[in-house]
């Protein structure tokens, strides 16, 4: 089965905690906006870490490219 937005949006849902999610992509490149309280002081590498666990071995397997924007809830408002 081909990789869809809809699927990454659904792995990071059931694999982290979000306020906002946004998952956008063409079945080979995804794009990501996450927000997450648990990025609240961990610098960049950090954050994108947290994903990469959330969606363990597709990042891997299923996920050729995925560019995200990784925002706290205050980021995201202001």
């Amino acid at each position: 089965m081909a990789t869809t937005p809809e699927l990454i949006h659904g792995y990071l849902k059931a694999g982290m905690e979000t306020t906002h999610l946004e998952v956008e992509g063409d079945g080979q490149h995804f794009s990501a906006v996450i927000v997450s309280p648990a990025f609240a002081g961990k610098s960049r590498i950090q954050r994108h870490q947290i994903v990469y666990a959330a969606l363990g071995d597709r990042m891997r397997e299923e996920i050729h490219a995925l560019s995200m924007k990784t925002l706290t809830p205050e980021e995201y408002q202001g």
